[in-house]
């Protein structure tokens, strides 16, 4: 059943599903230009209804980061599941019921360690994962470097055990550094050449690696070619959000998700409109403090969605935002933005703010809106 914005209660994550569905297709158009799969990290949304539109649109498979979602995923009927997680050893129980179900579910590792464990649980049960290798292409996280001798001993543990290979992975988390075109597409082909090596370098061992799996979304819409490579996985894509405008991947009408808020008071003498979304509604994350434009909490937006320029969220305890305007400030913030009028935030790291709420409410071309549950834990 279908509802209006105005009778939501705040604060409340909102999707705007025509700028939802303008973003899947963007990326989906892009990958197939360059010739690969999309795999979706659904970490962004948790959401079934969103996933499913990322498959309809043409993804194959998912990317998780919980074993939860993995299971969330494969009771929806979606089979193909790459747990981009390098696994604890205590979790391998959790993925071999899943796999015992039937879930074409694949594993993550990047230490000898990591791979013995694999391989002493799965002998002891039976059992055959399929297996990946994660790749260090900038140093941001985890992996080994393509050259590490290491790789080929991992790739050795896996195979001699019993495990299928099934490729190499990396992702360029330190794409969301950077903001200009040619440092994107300069590391966009960095993540590519190295993976790519990674995977050749295990494959003139004699061992089969088939698949070379990168993904970041600002390296996904800034790679001028993907030889090599044959699935993308990119998350944040599908929402977008004030981190990825900074970077210079998307455009400020191209941000799906917002966070209706009510005015609950001001504090005239210091031009602050006091609202009922704060860092729990929000996020701590302040992914813009470090970036080229600092957004605070989040951009404010009038209730129909259109940025207020100047205004951001400065402040946030746990149940109140603080909202200034910056050049525009003035004394009249109670005029202008009265006790019980309603705002919309941009936030700065759409994964973070969607965390934060049990479900999306989902607002489409006319207006109406569809509650969509958001899954939580691990």
């Amino acid at each position: 059943m279908s509802m209006q914005i105005s009778t939501l209660d705040t604060p409340a994550a909102l999707i705007d599903l025509t700028r939802m569905q303008h973003n899947l297709q963007r990326m989906q158009q892009r990958m197939g230009t360059l010739g690969v799969r999309l795999r979706p990290h659904i970490k962004t949304s948790k959401c079934l209804p969103v996933i499913q539109a990322q498959i309809d649109a043409g993804a194959s498979g998912v990317t998780v980061s919980t074993l939860k979602e993995a299971e969330h995923c494969f009771a929806a009927g979606i089979s193909d599941v790459f747990y981009a997680v390098a696994i604890a050893p205590g979790k391998l129980p959790q993925a071999l019921a899943l796999r015992r179900k039937g879930c074409n579910l694949s594993l993550l590792t990047d230490s000898v360690s990591g791979a013995r464990a694999i391989v002493a649980f799965a002998q002891q049960h039976d059992e055959h994962f399929d297996v990946w290798i994660e790749i260090d292409c900038d140093g941001h996280r985890s992996g080994l470097a393509a050259q590490d001798p290491v790789l080929i001993d991992v790739a050795h543990i896996l195979n001699d055990g019993g495990m299928r290979l099934r490729g190499v992975m990396t992702h360029a988390g330190s794409s969301y550094e950077l903001d200009t075109l040619e440092a994107l597409q300069a590391l966009a082909e960095q993540e590519r050449a190295l993976c790519v090596r990674a995977a050749h370098n295990i494959r003139e061992t004699g061992l089969a690696c088939a698949e070379v799996s990168i993904g970041s979304t600002p390296t996904a819409l800034s790679a001028l070619n993907l030889d090599g490579v044959t699935e993308v996985r990119a998350g944040v894509y599908v929402f977008f959000d004030l981190v990825m405008r900074n970077i210079g991947v998307c455009q400020a009408d191209e941000l799906a998700l917002s966070v209706l808020t009510t005015v609950i008071g001001h504090q005239p003498d210091k031009g602050w409109i006091i609202t009922d979304a704060g860092w729990m509604a929000m996020s701590r994350d302040r992914g813009t403090q470090r970036q080229r434009q600092d957004f605070g909490y989040g951009q404010v937006c009038t209730e129909a969605g259109d940025w207020i320029d100047g205004a951001l969220v400065t402040g946030a305890n746990q149940e109140h935002g603080i909202v200034t305007l910056g050049a525009t400030a003035s004394d009249d913030v109670a005029t202008r933005f009265p006790i019980g009028s309603r705002l919309r935030i941009l936030p700065n790291h759409a994964c973070a703010t969607g965390a934060q709420f049990p479900d999306y409410h989902a607002v489409d071309a006319i207006g109406d809106v569809h509650t969509w549950s958001r899954l939580h834990g691990w």
